[in-house]
């Protein structure tokens, strides 16, 4: 039987997911991380769990109990793998050709096996008992509320099952366009990049490793993927899954290590492309490192303007406010940086109803939690940076939670807003000052009217990255006048628009720079994932063929 006949009828035997099966693959209860058990998470290379970090003496990385600094034990450990440690890494990216390991000439049985792939992983993801798993092992990591992580699964979930069946194939579509004369024609196909890197952030540990990973492999590349130290057991654990689920181990090599280790891996192999989700300033480090073969999709100081009919929306734009600044901390790269306040919402109350809401979050139930890449100091420091600009002021927050046992070197603070004026703001002391991103439940306001939206647009047109953007309002002639003039790669319109969400049905990334990666959907995935490719078939001599003179 043909190796992917039979690949296809042993996961049609598979049985659905039960707490049992979930226990075949999965080896931590997240419950217990921290309290009565210490997880170590291993590398992944050349096909086999690595344990061992032989050249620094087995040192591993300790990652804290990001709720409580009393925890008896650490959340769990990574290996701290050194730059003399990546010979493994390096052999087996070494070993992939450029024309990746499939592509649309060479074993395109693969392409099935990972739509087969893809359906199991995400029954076995919409499932109560695995969707709660990984839910869980999210909060575990980033702590987030049960809402948050839970959606994040089912995210993650529904762009498996969108790739189920033929659809990794469809990814790979080719053309065909006539030639100049009877036998030539040419095709046009999407074609792998063979090695390539891929470096995830921590604020979604599942849903952008998952859905970079998976567009990667579908195109046909070999992958490594380091993610977030902070998070590096989420992808662990989903990596143990595609495997139970029936891909090659050798398909994918995991590596824990610091930034500038997987840098160096980066520069020592024949990486030919690498996919970075993070910061703007190690995003440029990248770019430089890898002499620009590199997809970005960095920072977010995401705006959203309110537009002048303010009337019978007030509360439900108050609440999408919230969500859009303060959930998940602040810590999203879609999350709302500025709020521009057109003064018909400021007069109809809505300013104190967004105060209202952010009170409303709790440590309790991680509606507000710990930020980990900032320092309570460090955030409050800049509140009041902000706030001494001329006419500046706290709205509400810019205070340290109160009864928390978050460690100290990550931030726990309220929900803060400081309201600028928009003429103090476009100074240029101060413009940078109020358009710096900073992953916290942290935001600007300033407001306006008529009269003084050409200031805004000139505020936006300024701004340096272009991700998320909102422009609430129904009234066509002033939606058209902000979309018109601005460029953010995901930008919602209308009263219900919203800076945050990435689900996976439409495309989410970055404008106005050409190293902009998207993700999620196909055309996300081909244009990060693959590039063109052209064969141009020449094959009929005619008959009545004489040589003609040398030109």
């Amino acid at each position: 039987m043909r190796s992917e006949q039979r690949f296809l009828l042993e996961l049609s035997n598979t049985k659905m997911p039960t707490r049992r099966t979930i226990k075949s693959w999965a080896t931590v209860e997240p419950q217990s991380l921290g309290i009565s058990e210490t997880y170590h998470v291993p590398n992944c290379v050349g096909g086999e769990w690595k344990d061992v970090n032989i050249s620094s003496n087995d040192k591993s990385l300790i990652i804290p109990h990001p709720l409580n600094h009393d925890a008896p034990l650490p959340l769990y450990t990574i290996l701290d793998t050194q730059v003399d440690d990546l010979e493994p890494f390096l052999t087996s990216l070494r070993r992939v050709p450029k024309s990746g390991r499939h592509n649309p000439l060479k074993d395109p049985h693969r392409y099935l096996e990972y739509g087969e792939i893809s359906r199991r992983a995400g029954e076995i993801l919409s499932s109560p008992e695995g969707s709660e798993f990984f839910a869980q092992t999210i909060i575990a990591c980033v702590p987030k509320s049960h809402a948050q992580a839970i959606g994040e699964v089912h995210v993650t979930a529904n762009f498996l099952k969108n790739f189920a069946g033929d659809n990794v194939r469809r990814l790979s579509k080719s053309f065909g366009v006539p030639g100049d004369h009877y036998g030539q024609y040419s095709v046009g196909h999407r074609w792998p990049y063979g090695p390539v890197g891929l470096i995830t952030p921590f604020n979604f540990p599942l849903e952008i490793p998952v859905l970079q990973l998976m567009g990667a492999l579908y195109m046909g590349n070999k992958p490594f993927l380091k993610p977030s130290e902070q998070a590096s057991l989420v992808m662990e654990q989903f990596l143990r899954l595609l495997h139970h689920c029936g891909m090659d181990m050798t398909d994918v090599d995991f590596l824990n290590c610091r930034g500038p280790v997987a840098q160096e891996l980066v520069v020592q192999t024949p990486v030919r492309m690498t996919q970075f989700t993070g910061s703007s300033r190690v995003g440029e480090l990248l770019a430089e490192a890898t002499r620009g073969k590199i997809k970005l999709e960095d920072a977010g100081f995401d705006w959203k303007v309110l537009g002048p009919d303010a009337e019978g929306v007030i509360d439900y734009v108050a609440w999408q406010c919230d969500q859009d600044a303060y959930a998940l901390s602040g810590q999203k790269c879609s999350a709302q940086s500025i709020l521009f306040v057109h003064e018909n919402y400021e007069r109809a109350g809505l300013l104190d109803k967004i105060r209202e809401n952010a009170s409303k979050r709790s440590l309790q139930n991680l509606s507000i939690g710990p930020v980990l890449t900032h320092t309570t100091q460090e955030i409050l420091n800049k509140t009041q940076e902000l706030a001494n600009i001329p006419n500046a002021r706290i709205l509400f927050g810019g205070k340290e939670l109160e009864n928390h046992t978050i460690p100290p070197c990550y931030g726990a603070v309220e929900p803060t807003a400081v309201l600028v004026p928009l003429e103090e703001m476009m100074k240029p002391k101060y413009y940078s000052m109020c358009t710096t991103e900073l992953f916290a439940p942290f935001q600007v306001v300033t407001t306006y009217n008529d009269n003084t939206l050409s200031l805004v647009l000139e505020a936006l047109e300024n701004m340096s990255h272009h991700l998320t953007a909102a422009v609430v309002s129904n009234d066509t002639a002033f939606t058209n006048q902000v979309l018109a003039h601005t460029v953010n790669g995901t930008t919602y319109a209308g009263h219900r628009a919203r800076t945050t969400g990435a689900p996976q049905n439409h495309w989410f990334g970055p404008a106005g720079d050409p190293r902009g990666a998207g993700i999620g959907t196909p055309e996300a995935i081909q244009m990060v994932w693959s590039c063109h490719r052209e064969i141009i078939h020449d094959t009929i001599i005619p008959s009545s063929w004489t040589q003609p003179l040398p030109t």
